[in-house]
C-alpha cells in the first residue's frame, strides 16, 4: 500500500528551514491535518537556534495555498467550524510569532487563509503569474485568521476595506504596487528569488535579525515612549553577543563578517 505523503514538508537548506504545503491536488488548501502538522513544525522551529530563516511555499506551480479546505468544512457542524477557525487563527499567530525572519514564496494563487498565511510572514516574494486576495466575503464569511487585522497595517485602512469588502482578487503587479509584496520573481523562478532573499538575510547577524523583528512587531501597539523602551531593551540583548564584536572586527579588517548566532 502506498503511504500518503505528509501534507507539510520540512526541508533544511543550510541555516534556512523550508516549509512546503504539499497538497497540490487540493491547491494546497488548509485542512485540519495540515494545520496540526504545520503547528507542530512551527513549535519545533521556534526553539531551534540553528534555524536563522523560515520560508513558506506551496507544492506545484499553480497554488501557494487556496485557503481553507471547503470540502472538509462542508461536513462540519457549527462547533467544528468554530474550532477550525480557532485553529487556523492560532496557526497564523504561530507563524507571526516565530522569532526568525520569515519569507512567503508565493508560487501560485493565495486566497483566503492562504493570503493570511502570507500576511503573517515578514517578507513576501511572488511569481508574476500569482493571484491573491482575501475573498471570504464572497463565501459568506470574513477573514478570520488575522486578515482583517494584518492587511490594514500593511496597506492602510481604506485600501484594506476595499480589498476585503469587495473580495478583490489582485494580480502580482497590483499586489506589489500596494506593498503587499516585496519582490516579483521571473516566471517560474519564485523559489530561486526566495533563496536570493534568504541569502541576503543570512549575511546579517541572526540574533540581530531576531531582536530587530521583536522590536518592530512588539512596538506596533505601544505608546511612543514604551515603544522606544522596547527598542532599547532589544538593542541591549545584542550588545554582549559575539556576533556584534565579530562585525566590528570584520569592518576593521575589511572583510565580510562570519556570524555564528552567538
Amino acid at each position: 500500500m502506498t503511504e500518503t505523503p505528509p501534507p507539510v514538508r520540512l526541508e533544511r537548506r543550510g541555516r534556512a528551514a523550508w516549509l512546503t504545503l504539499d497538497r497540490p491536488e487540493a491547491a494546497n488548501a488548509l485542512n485540519r491535518p495540515t494545520l496540526d502538522l504545520l503547528r507542530s513544525h512551527l513549535a519545533a522551529l521556534r526553539e531551534d537556534d540553528a534555524t536563522w530563516v523560515v520560508v513558506f511555499t506551496g507544492a506545484g506551480d499553480k497554488a501557494f495555498c487556496a485557503g481553507a479546505d471547503l470540502k472538509e468544512r462542508r461536513g462540519f457542524t457549527e462547533e467544528q467550524v468554530a474550532d477550525f477557525v480557532r485553529t487556523i487563527r492560532a496557526t497564523m499567530d504561530d507563524v507571526a510569532a516565530l522569532p526568525q525572519p520569515t519569507v512567503a514564496a508565493l508560487n501560485g494563487v493565495a486566497f483566503g487563509g492562504g493570503m493570511e498565511l502570507a500576511l503573517a510572514c515578514d517578507l513576501r516574494v511572488a511569481d508574476p503569474r500569482a493571484r491573491m486576495g482575501l475573498t471570504e466575503t464572497s463565501l459568506g464569511i470574513i477573514p478570520g485568521a488575522g486578515g482583517c487585522v494584518r492587511l490594514p497595517r500593511l496597506v492602510g485602512l481604506a485600501r484594506a476595506k476595499e480589498l476585503i469588502l469587495l473580495a478583490r482578487r489582485l494580480d502580482a503587479e497590483e499586489a506589489l504596487g500596494l506593498g503587499l509584496l516585496h519582490r516579483l520573481s521571473a516566471p517560474g523562478d519564485v523559489v530561486d528569488a526566495a533563496e536570493e532573499m534568504v541569502e541576503e538575510l543570512l549575511r546579517n547577524a541572526p540574533l540581530a535579525l531576531r531582536a530587530a523583528k521583536a522590536a518592530v512587531d512588539g512596538s506596533l501597539d505601544l505608546p511612543l515612549a514604551e515603544a522606544l523602551e522596547l527598542e532599547a531593551a532589544c538593542y541591549a540583548r545584542i550588545v554582549p553577543t559575539e556576533d556584534r564584536l565579530e562585525a566590528l572586527a570584520a569592518f576593521a579588517e575589511k572583510r565580510p563578517p562570519r556570524f555564528r548566532g552567538r
